[in-house]
């Protein structure tokens, strides 16, 4: 014979108990034993729990539910030996029948909503497209920093782009194919890619006499590199190809921070491997949303023409030899500008980016779409001497040292007998 036991029910302050209750009291049977005991209204839809767990409930049409017939204490359960404390819980059926009739809110998104939302972006790029459009697993810029409104020298204005557009830049800037294929060949990590205050005068002054560019900063040699996003008058970001290339200076300062011929050297074997994958994209046939890379990237001129402007129209494809001709011209004549307001002759830098080229170009020959990487440059912080160069050496450990051997003999020139 099955032993019987007490449930104390416990409804809105009101408490009952239920004798004779076993192991064999099924779920309908307690729900409607514990609506007589409580005097509970039919129109109130019950949910009865033990211990924190459903033992009974009703549905909202007033059908039984699935396991209205199976017992409410199946065999096994512990009950006290004072009883059963149930707690019973109660919902109005009209409220539930309008709560169930309302329209979702289309701008609440569930926690499944955000996850797929996660998925989606960390897969595909809305700018470079989902290929091409994400930074290295490994060698990246690992945070992202844009100024607030708050942080500048002055009050922006109505033109001025949010923090948003900022950030948004930023991430750009950072999956950037050709800013990955640099940081993926040289095996390097930066701590943060931020944006720089273009108010913040004083900073600039310090980091100018520092040696630092104008229009960007390194700080402790790649654990931070920050960018000057907007113009002065806050209205509009600086074009593109102007940060691009601001962001590969300051990247050529993780091993050289005076701008000598070494710096210089690196600056324009990174510019050739930039320019580089975007001409391997357009010769594959990459596009995004209708666009070449490299016209997103604002540097076609750069890579289909001679930086003179005088372009040849030719009803063929450019070769692989006539792209990348063209790509050292444009770089050589970028560097020749640059190096002049340090009063450097780029004939010092111009063979190492000519010998880098080839050897660039070597090391892609397979490659279709997307330029390959190659090996670390500046693993060591001090100098290599000559000895270190050996015949095994990559084209850009080669192409450093050349550069290195030109700036000691042209010092030596230059110092009195």
């Amino acid at each position: 014979m099955d032993c019987a036991f007490t449930v104390k029910l416990s409804y809105k302050g009101k408490s009952a108990s239920l004798d004779g209750i076993s192991h064999q009291t099924t779920a309908a049977e307690l729900l409607a034993e514990a609506r007589r005991a409580l005097a509970v209204d039919d129109d109130t839809i019950l949910r009865l729990l033990f211990k924190g767990k459903t033992v009974a409930q009703e549905t909202v049409d007033g059908a039984p539910s699935e396991d209205a017939n199976e017992p409410a204490f199946p065999e096994g359960t512990k009950i006290p030996k004072s009883g059963a404390k149930v707690i019973v819980m109660g919902t109005a059926a009209t409220g539930l029948e309008k709560l169930n009739s309302q329209r979702s809110d289309p701008l609440m998104r569930g926690f499944d909503d955000e996850k797929k939302k996660s998925a989606a972006s960390s897969v595909l790029s809305t700018y470079w497209g989902p290929k091409h459009g994400n930074q290295h697993k490994e060698y990246k810029f690992c945070r992202f920093q844009e100024c607030t409104d708050a942080s500048f020298g002055s009050r922006p204005g109505a033109s001025t782009p949010h923090a948003f557009a900022a950030r948004t830049l930023l991430k750009q800037l950072a999956s950037d194919p050709g800013i990955v294929a640099i940081l993926k060949s040289r095996e390097l990590v930066v701590g943060t890619l931020g944006e720089m205050d273009p108010i913040d005068d004083r900073l600039m002054q310090k980091k100018q006499q520092e040696g630092a560019c104008l229009l960007g900063y390194n700080t402790n040699h790649g654990m931070r590199i920050d960018i000057k996003l907007r113009t002065d008058d806050l209205s509009r970001f600086r074009p593109y190809n102007e940060l691009a290339s601001t962001l590969i200076h300051e990247v050529s300062h993780n091993w050289v921070g005076e701008h000598d011929v070494v710096f210089w050297t690196n600056y324009g074997q990174m510019r050739v491997e930039y320019l580089w994958t975007h001409a391997l994209l357009m010769r594959g046939g990459v596009f995004v949303n209708g666009k070449r890379t490299a016209a997103l990237a604002g540097v076609v001129d750069m890579i289909l023409s001679p930086i003179s402007g005088n372009v040849a129209q030719s009803a063929t494809t450019p070769t692989e030899t006539q792209l990348m001709e063209h790509i050292c011209k444009s770089v050589i004549a970028e560097l020749a500008k640059e190096m002049a307001q340090h009063r450097l002759p780029v004939q010092l830098v111009a063979p190492a980016v000519l010998t880098f080229s080839r050897e660039l170009m070597a090391e892609t020959k397979d490659v279709v779409g997307l330029g390959a990487g190659g090996q670390r440059l500046g693993t060591h912080s001090s100098r290599p001497n000559d000895d270190d160069v050996i015949a095994g050496a990559t084209a850009r450990e080669r192409a450093l040292a050349a550069a290195e051997k030109r700036a000691r003999d042209a010092n030596a020139k230059d110092k009195p007998s």
